[in-house]
């Protein structure tokens, strides 16, 4: 008996991981990499300095900006990274209890950050999250600060990561069914790249 009821509890975790695992893209929308769906990616709310850049910063002069503030030895850029998770047509809805991020962009060292609550995840219905980006310009070398700036002036201008960009996500433990799979078991970590469209490329 104890033998059968092991068999059924591993076929049950098999076919949860099998829902959850795979690699699908999606045309130029989003892609799934591990049946799990990123379907948007998008830079909101960026601040220089102490200026919002939806108040009219004009970010054609940010040197401008850099040379007032080398007094305070301090120049961050702030920003929020607006991201939709989701789930293939016909999933069964899926909670995960947080996962761990980094992103990479041309020119900064990797911004990264663990999301903490739980995401509930539904087929049709994208999960929108927001998670905070933010450098200090006056932190890097003098090399930097020229990459810095261009990128600073980037998100601001466009709203959107630039190519060369790469996010990944290692999500947390993975409930549903009736059951609970550990983060890390058939669950690796999931890495995109950010094309010169915008398009959202699977690292494989």
């Amino acid at each position: 008996m104890h033998v059968v009821f092991r068999r059924g509890r591993g076929l049950v975790l098999l076919l949860l991981a099998s829902l959850l695992t795979g690699c699908l893209a999606l045309p130029q929308t989003g892609l799934f990499a591990f049946r799990l769906a990123v379907t948007s990616l998008g830079i909101e709310d960026v601040r220089i300095g102490p200026y919002s850049v939806n108040a009219g910063l004009d970010t054609s002069d940010l040197s401008s900006l850099l040379a007032s503030s080398l007094g305070t030895g301090s120049l961050p850029v702030q920003a929020t990274l607006a991201m939709g998770l989701g789930l293939p047509i016909g999933m069964p809805p899926v909670e995960m209890s947080g996962f761990r991020w980094t992103l990479d962009m041309p020119g900064v060292d990797p911004v990264q950050g663990n999301y903490q609550q739980n995401v509930t995840l539904t087929s049709g219905e994208d999960a929108n999250l927001r998670l905070p980006v933010a450098f200090d310009i006056l932190a890097a070398d003098r090399q930097q600060m020229t990459p810095m700036l261009t990128l600073a002036r980037q998100l601001a201008s466009q709203g959107e990561l630039p190519a060369g960009s790469e996010l990944a996500i290692t999500p947390g433990d993975l409930r549903g069914l009736g059951m609970t799979l550990p983060s890390g078991l058939l669950t690796p970590t999931i890495r995109l790249n950010v094309g010169d469209d915008g398009q959202l490329i699977p690292q494989r």
